[in-house]
């Protein structure tokens, strides 16, 4: 089958030719992320590879179906970029990857941890300057501080099997309490109760309209002090402003994102010879206690050959006629 795959990247050429040699789909790999104005590519392509930054919109979606387009292929598992109702109105199916490598993601998170709580990137940038004090270098052990995990899926519930083995108090909040993490320890709070007690609070839940600024001015009024604040999950979970202000205030004493609200018009490229004109994410970076990364929490050997393996997958079973297995259906649209 023929295959437009947008948001091309070197890595996912790779990948996902390496998992094509038992398909033989024809992939066409694209540079261009897949927006009203570039949808005029897919042209007759029956299916089309998208990421997260891909705008499937209903613009976008009415103009790859009219040109011949029946399927979306996402190597992702989010799909809030995805106008579910006008896909389902347009007859073009939807498949996902569901779960690609929940380790990559957790193990980040913990990183971002570290790297905050030890400031690792303070101190290598000092000793490649022959700075050698460890005057501001200061952290706290995180055996025995509060961990809240929002959201114990799987992704929350490896995080939480980690925290664990730091020897840390794990608290969390999911509408859906997880037996496993129920059988580990973990304490389910309400809400306003986690943010209250944790030191640390980390998010793993998926963006959809309940959890769409779920730390926002009100919320987070409810942080104890000087917490930490992880997110590997999704920019649209926090409110950016008001995550601003709560650091100037002190009320967030550290924040780590691999996430940004606004992330869709920069992240994955290379801006380093322009004037970045989002003045949110140029604040966040003139912050000491704030880590960015840009969306690497996934970036692993075994996440991209699982999110190709998935994909190639999916592509084969759609082409044949079969049941998709990693299909998104109507049942799941107000889950987005």
């Amino acid at each position: 089958m023929k295959v437009a795959v947008f948001s091309a990247k070197p890595y996912d050429r790779k990948f996902l030719t390496a998992a094509n040699i038992d398909h033989a789909h024809e992939l066409v790999f694209l540079e261009a992320r897949l927006t009203p104005e570039t949808a005029a590519l897919a042209g007759g392509f029956p299916a089309v590879c998208a990421f997260i930054n891909d705008q499937l919109n209903q613009q976008t979606l009415g103009a790859i179906a009219a040109s011949g387009t029946e399927l979306i292929a996402l190597r992702a598992a989010g799909f809030n970029n995805v106008d579910l109702q006008a896909a389902s109105e347009l007859n073009l199916t939807i498949v996902r990857v569901p779960e690609y490598s929940p380790y990559a993601v957790a193990e980040h998170a913990v990183g971002l941890i570290l790297m905050l709580n030890r400031k690792l990137n303070k101190a290598y940038n000092r000793v490649r300057d022959d700075n050698f004090a460890l005057d501001g270098l200061l952290g706290f052990d995180l055996h025995g501080s509060t961990v809240g995990v929002i959201g114990t899926g799987k992704i929350g519930q490896i995080f939480c099997q980690i925290m664990t083995g730091f020897g840390c108090h794990v608290l969390a909040y999911d509408p859906y309490p997880n037996p496993a993490c129920l059988e580990m320890g973990v304490e389910y709070r309400t809400l306003p109760d986690l943010l209250a007690t944790a030191d640390i609070i980390s998010l793993h839940c998926p963006l959809m309209p309940e959890t769409y600024h779920l730390l926002d001015q009100q919320s987070l009024s409810h942080l104890k002090p000087g917490a930490m604040v992880i997110n590997t999950s999704r920019g649209g979970l926090i409110d950016t402003k008001a995550v601003i202000k709560a650091i100037k205030t002190g009320q967030i004493g550290y924040l780590g994102i691999d996430v940004y609200e606004q992330e869709e018009n920069l992240f994955f490229e290379d801006w380093s010879n322009t004037v970045v004109q989002d003045d949110d994410i140029q604040r966040l970076q003139s912050f000491n206690n704030v880590v960015i990364t840009a969306h690497q929490a996934f970036f692993t050997r075994e996440a991209l050959t699982n999110i190709a393996k998935t994909t190639m997958i999916s592509l084969t079973q759609f082409e044949r006629g079969e049941a998709c297995e990693y299909q998104i259906h109507q049942r799941q649209f107000g889950k987005a």
